[in-house]
């Protein structure tokens, strides 16, 4: 037995006591409704990044001589900038309220050997090495944008950024 269309509905059927819609007006409402879903998806899916955008947008900003890697030159030179950019204080240090989360206190008391509570440049760079070191497995010296989508790399753009 077939299952049982809108149009074998007899009122009273069910305990919906809403308004009744005939045959006539539901073949009507269907292909707005589908027409309305189908707007929303699409411009829903227009702002939405497909997931590897941002590991290729990572790369095309760090990724100063276009060879389609990042290496570790053109990461210091990213972290030398996003260092003068947290820095706002002009006291040639970085502490836990100017990185904005990017570090938690254990990677900060980690990074800082002078046991100073704050990062000077130099920290913050062989801090950037080392989470390069990190994102490069292959040790070939560069990173690849599947290299970035790692933790590690993820952690590499979250200092260079």
């Amino acid at each position: 037995m077939a299952a049982p269309s809108y149009r074998d509905y007899v009122p009273g059927d069910c305990l919906d006591d809403g308004p009744k819609i005939d045959g006539d007006q539901m073949n009507r409402q269907i292909p707005m409704m589908a027409s309305a879903f189908a707007a929303a998806l699409i411009l829903g899916g227009a702002f939405v990044l497909p997931a590897s955008s941002a590991p290729k947008s990572a790369l095309a900003t760090l990724d100063r001589d276009s060879d389609g890697t990042v290496d570790l030159a053109e990461v210091k030179a990213a972290g030398a900038a996003a260092f003068d950019r947290l820095e706002k204080d002009h006291d040639g240090t970085l502490d836990s309220s100017e990185l904005h989360d990017r570090l938690n206190a254990k990677d900060i008391t980690a990074a800082d050997p002078d046991k100073d509570g704050t990062l000077d440049k130099a920290e913050y760079l062989a801090l950037v090495e080392q989470r390069f070191k990190a994102a490069d497995p292959d040790k070939d010296g560069t990173v690849d944008a599947s290299e970035l989508t790692s933790p590690a790399g993820q952690g590499l753009v979250g200092l260079v950024e």
